[in-house]
């Protein structure tokens, strides 16, 4: 999507500071942490929401969760805990149109 802000950081257009990154999946600081730590965890396959995944995307999905894992242990959020969240569309609080899950931790969270 040419006006989509995260398709243009997997595209190299913007610049993002990369924690993980593979043919898949983009990880990246955000921008306006919430916690400590607060990275976005990105497939690069444009999907705009949760609620857009496909029957063909479940695999995709499926190795999101190990992205995830990896990215934890990075950062060594793994053995203290973390947060993972999605927001999906605008009630849910999504601000780009681009599936994401943001993984919080470095510090106890609360609510």
């Amino acid at each position: 999507m040419s006006d989509c802000i995260f398709c243009k950081i997997i595209d190299g257009d913007i610049p993002a500071n990369k924690v993980y990154e593979d043919e898949k999946f983009l990880a990246f600081h955000d921008i306006s942490p919430k916690a400590k730590v607060h990275v976005l965890i990105i497939p690069k396959k444009h999907i705009p929401t949760f609620m857009d995944v496909q029957e063909e995307d479940l695999s995709l999905m499926g190795e999101l969760h190990r992205v995830i894992q990896d990215v934890a242990k990075k950062l060594d959020l793994d053995e203290q805990g973390f947060r993972v969240v999605n927001n999906c569309k605008e009630h849910g609080g999504q601000e780009v149109f681009h599936i994401h899950y943001h993984l919080l931790g470095g510090e106890k969270l609360s609510f």
